[in-house]
Protein backbone atom coordinates (compact mmCIF):
# COMPACT_ATOMS: atom_id res chain seq x y z
CA UNK A 1 0.00 0.00 0.00
CA UNK A 2 1.46 3.63 -0.80
CA UNK A 3 1.26 6.36 1.20
CA UNK A 4 2.46 9.70 0.63
CA UNK A 5 3.97 11.77 2.94
CA UNK A 6 5.49 15.49 3.15
CA UNK A 7 8.78 14.58 4.69
CA UNK A 8 11.49 18.00 4.85
CA UNK A 9 9.39 20.20 2.72
CA UNK A 10 8.97 17.21 -0.58
CA UNK A 11 6.22 15.48 -0.73
CA UNK A 12 7.52 11.06 -0.78
CA UNK A 13 5.58 7.56 -1.99
CA UNK A 14 6.33 5.34 0.79
CA UNK A 15 5.60 1.44 0.31
CA UNK A 16 5.13 1.03 3.97
CA UNK A 17 2.15 -0.71 6.18
CA UNK A 18 -0.01 1.85 7.89
CA UNK A 19 1.29 0.18 11.37
CA UNK A 20 4.72 1.17 10.55
CA UNK A 21 6.96 2.97 12.98
CA UNK A 22 8.41 6.15 11.13
CA UNK A 23 11.34 5.63 11.91
CA UNK A 24 11.73 2.98 9.80
CA UNK A 25 9.95 4.66 7.03
CA UNK A 26 12.64 7.33 7.02
CA UNK A 27 15.36 5.04 7.35
CA UNK A 28 14.75 2.40 5.27
CA UNK A 29 12.67 3.59 2.40
CA UNK A 30 13.91 7.50 2.64
CA UNK A 31 17.64 6.87 3.48
CA UNK A 32 17.69 9.54 6.01
CA UNK A 33 19.97 8.64 8.60
CA UNK A 34 19.54 11.66 10.68
CA UNK A 35 17.44 9.96 13.30
CA UNK A 36 19.25 7.17 15.03
CA UNK A 37 17.45 3.86 16.52
CA UNK A 38 18.41 3.55 19.83
CA UNK A 39 15.93 1.47 22.17
CA UNK A 40 13.08 1.54 20.09
CA UNK A 41 10.94 2.07 23.35
CA UNK A 42 10.09 5.52 23.09
CA UNK A 43 12.63 5.85 25.96
CA UNK A 44 16.00 7.47 24.77
CA UNK A 45 15.10 9.92 22.41
CA UNK A 46 17.22 9.11 19.18
CA UNK A 47 14.91 8.72 17.05
CA UNK A 48 13.38 12.01 17.93
CA UNK A 49 11.95 14.00 14.95
CA UNK A 50 9.36 16.93 14.44
CA UNK A 51 5.83 16.15 12.84
CA UNK A 52 4.04 19.71 12.60
CA UNK A 53 6.44 20.75 14.61
CA UNK A 54 6.06 18.91 17.36
CA UNK A 55 8.78 16.63 19.06
CA UNK A 56 7.63 13.15 18.36
CA UNK A 57 9.88 9.67 18.89
CA UNK A 58 9.68 8.09 15.64
CA UNK A 59 10.62 4.16 17.08
CA UNK A 60 6.85 4.44 18.31
CA UNK A 61 4.99 6.67 16.07
CA UNK A 62 3.00 4.98 13.33
CA UNK A 63 3.02 6.01 9.41
CA UNK A 64 -0.79 6.23 9.71
CA UNK A 65 -0.07 8.81 12.64
CA UNK A 66 1.62 11.27 10.25
CA UNK A 67 -1.50 11.57 7.74
CA UNK A 68 -0.88 15.16 5.74
CA UNK A 69 1.16 16.86 9.16
CA UNK A 70 4.59 17.58 7.50
CA UNK A 71 7.92 15.82 8.90
CA UNK A 72 10.81 17.76 9.78
CA UNK A 73 14.19 15.40 10.10
CA UNK A 74 17.35 16.79 10.95
CA UNK A 75 18.45 16.72 7.26
CA UNK A 76 15.22 19.31 7.02
CA UNK A 77 16.31 21.42 9.76
CA UNK A 78 19.27 23.22 7.97
CA UNK A 79 22.10 21.93 5.62
CA UNK A 80 25.80 22.60 5.62
CA UNK A 81 25.32 25.51 3.41
CA UNK A 82 22.76 27.16 5.47
CA UNK A 83 22.42 25.26 8.84
CA UNK A 84 20.00 26.23 11.48
CA UNK A 85 20.73 27.90 14.30
CA UNK A 86 20.73 24.89 16.53
CA UNK A 87 23.22 22.86 14.55
CA UNK A 88 25.70 26.00 14.69
CA UNK A 89 25.65 26.19 18.17
CA UNK A 90 25.71 22.50 18.84
CA UNK A 91 29.03 22.87 16.60
CA UNK A 92 30.64 25.74 18.40
CA UNK A 93 29.76 24.44 22.08
CA UNK A 94 31.22 21.30 20.93
CA UNK A 95 28.07 19.39 22.36
CA UNK A 96 28.38 16.10 21.34
CA UNK A 97 31.37 13.29 22.31
CA UNK A 98 29.61 10.32 20.44
CA UNK A 99 27.01 12.29 18.90
CA UNK A 100 24.82 9.23 18.55
CA UNK A 101 22.07 11.07 20.80
CA UNK A 102 22.45 14.63 19.04
CA UNK A 103 19.91 14.13 16.41
CA UNK A 104 17.39 13.54 19.16
CA UNK A 105 18.85 16.54 21.24
CA UNK A 106 18.44 18.85 18.30
CA UNK A 107 14.72 17.68 17.44
CA UNK A 108 13.82 18.45 20.98
CA UNK A 109 15.12 21.57 21.23
CA UNK A 110 14.05 22.82 18.09
CA UNK A 111 10.39 21.60 18.44
CA UNK A 112 10.72 23.30 22.53
CA UNK A 113 11.92 26.51 20.33
CA UNK A 114 8.65 26.12 17.79
CA UNK A 115 7.12 26.65 21.15
CA UNK A 116 9.08 29.12 23.09
CA UNK A 117 11.46 31.31 21.55
CA UNK A 118 12.89 32.58 24.37
CA UNK A 119 12.84 29.11 27.27
CA UNK A 120 14.65 29.25 30.29
CA UNK A 121 17.24 27.16 31.72
CA UNK A 122 15.28 24.98 33.33
CA UNK A 123 12.74 25.04 30.65
CA UNK A 124 15.34 23.17 29.08
CA UNK A 125 16.67 20.81 31.09
CA UNK A 126 13.24 19.59 31.12
CA UNK A 127 12.22 19.55 27.74
CA UNK A 128 15.47 17.33 27.53
CA UNK A 129 15.12 15.42 30.38
CA UNK A 130 13.71 12.21 28.86
CA UNK A 131 16.69 12.10 26.08
CA UNK A 132 19.43 10.24 27.01
CA UNK A 133 23.25 10.74 26.62
CA UNK A 134 26.01 8.61 27.56
CA UNK A 135 29.09 11.27 27.17
CA UNK A 136 27.44 13.45 29.59
CA UNK A 137 27.61 16.32 27.45
CA UNK A 138 24.44 17.62 29.32
CA UNK A 139 26.20 21.04 30.19
CA UNK A 140 27.04 21.65 26.34
CA UNK A 141 24.18 20.68 25.48
CA UNK A 142 21.92 22.97 26.64
CA UNK A 143 24.51 25.82 26.93
CA UNK A 144 23.82 25.20 22.42
CA UNK A 145 20.31 25.35 22.84
CA UNK A 146 20.46 28.49 24.87
CA UNK A 147 22.85 30.16 22.15
CA UNK A 148 20.37 29.07 19.25
CA UNK A 149 17.63 31.06 21.62
CA UNK A 150 19.59 33.51 22.16
CA UNK A 151 19.03 33.22 26.48
CA UNK A 152 22.78 32.53 27.09
CA UNK A 153 23.62 33.14 30.52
Amino acid sequence: MSTQITVNGQQQTVNSSADTPLLYVLRDELGLNGPKFGCGLSQCGACTVLVNGRAVRSCVYQLSRVADQPVTTLEGLGSSDAPHPLQTAFLQQQAGECAYCINGMIMVAAGLLNQNASPTQAQIVQALNGNLCRCGSHPRIVAAVQQAAGTSA
